[in-house]
């Protein structure tokens, strides 16, 4: 048996984000050993997710730096904290965005895939003071409790999930955020009915995957709505049937809708994280039992809609990571994947290394990529 690692401090490369709107800088971070029901991780690679830009340029005030930005990662065990018997050294696994801690009253109800132990509950692991990352002589934040613009992140075992030792981690770890997050929104949470008309509103990651989720769900129509013509090409691989501009038009979108689907889809996503776009989702439903979700992710503005639209019977709900309980799911879009039910390669536009990451985040603000794959590390 090799010598355990897990009592050394590791020193590693990790792009720090010192303050808002400022380009990453790449650090030598030191990254503690985990401690009970921890898990260290060393990254192999990471996908640039829209939501690792909100909280760079909008969602964080200045109390929420220095971080280490990324969400979306796979990697492999490197060492455990005791008390971990889920997970050894060698495992292929993804870091999760919410904990699935399988003892709360959230984790036992099959209605939702929220955890009391999550980042936004009870347990804050973003806060500096549980953070396992110094840089400088400074605790640096955990973005989301994961860190994966880093070699190495340290995690709190509820937050793992280990994958199919099979499964390339270039590809998967898209599945921990955006993939999963649209694929679910349609699957799990919209549940779209065999022979219904969708739309999807924004063909980032999470709107391709959506539209992807409406098709395996046996949706007859799924018509992809966003402000840049290049995306339907790519909307069409994952099963979109129409492409609406809304450039095109001097009508509202869901007045357009209304008019192609005769009074509005069966089901309509929300993928931008815009409130104004939110309304026009549900506006686009059809009366009666229309379903309009949103998924995109934004904390900043209230959003409001006519009683009117609700009470005719439509049903505006949220989407969290898809709907999907995180240790649970995520393993099982991996398998979906390696047996060809779910495309992922199909995602990726772009790879590039690390210490390009600020190049990356580029390419996203002027919606150049749909997902650029960073490679962190050696396997």
């Amino acid at each position: 048996m090799p010598v355990s690692l897990s009592l050394q401090v590791i020193k590693c490369k990790a792009a720090v984000a010192w303050e808002p709107n400022k380009p990453l800088v790449m650090e030598d971070i030191e990254v503690s050993p985990p401690e009970a029901n921890m898990v260290r991780i060393k990254i192999v690679a990471t996908g640039v997710c829209h939501t690792d830009l909100y909280h760079l340029y909008e969602g964080m005030g200045e109390d929420d730096f220095p971080a280490v930005l990324g969400h979306e990662g796979a990697g492999i065990v490197e060492s455990v904290g005791p008390g971990v018997t889920e997970f050894q050294p060698g495992d292929k696994v993804i870091p999760l965005i919410i904990p699935q801690c399988k003892e709360c009253r959230f984790c036992k109800s099959p209605k939702t895939n929220q955890c009391e132990k999550g980042w936004d509950g009870g347990d804050d692991v973003n806060a500096l003071a549980v953070s396992r990352l110094t840089c400088k002589g400074k605790k640096v934040l955990q973005f989301m409790g994961t860190s994966t613009f880093s070699e190495y992140t340290v995690v709190n075992q509820m937050a793992v999930a280990k994958i199919d030792p099979a499964a390339p981690l270039d590809k998967v770890c898209l599945l921990g955020c955006g993939i999963t997050t649209g694929y679910g929104a349609a699957v799990n949470t919209a549940k779209v009915e065999p022979g219904s008309t969708c739309a999807a509103f924004g063909l980032g990651a999470v709107g391709l995957a959506a539209v992807m989720g409406c098709k395996a769900a046996g949706a007859k129509r799924i018509i992809a709505v966003d402000i840049n013509p290049e995306k339907f090409e790519k909307a069409k691989v994952f099963g979109a049937t129409d492409f609406v501009n809304p450039k095109d038009h001097s009508k509202p979108i869901s007045q357009v809708l209304s008019e192609m689907t005769d009074g509005g889809v069966d089901f309509s996503l929300e993928c931008v994280g815009n409130v104004g776009v939110m309304c026009s989702a549900l506006e686009s439903c059809v009366k009666g039992w229309g379903v309009s979700v949103i998924v995109g992710w934004t904390d900043l503005h209230d959003v409001a809609a006519r009683p009117l639209q609700l009470i005719a019977g439509r049903t505006w709900k949220g989407s969290l990571f898809g709907g999907f309980k995180s240790k649970d799911g995520v393993p099982q879009m991996v398998k979906a994947y390696l047996d060809k039910k779910v495309k992922v390669d199909e995602f990726i536009t772009h790879n590039m290394t690390l210490d390009q990451v600020n190049d990356a985040i580029e390419l996203m603000k002027q919606g150049k990529c749909i997902r650029t794959v960073l490679s962190v590390s050696q396997q």
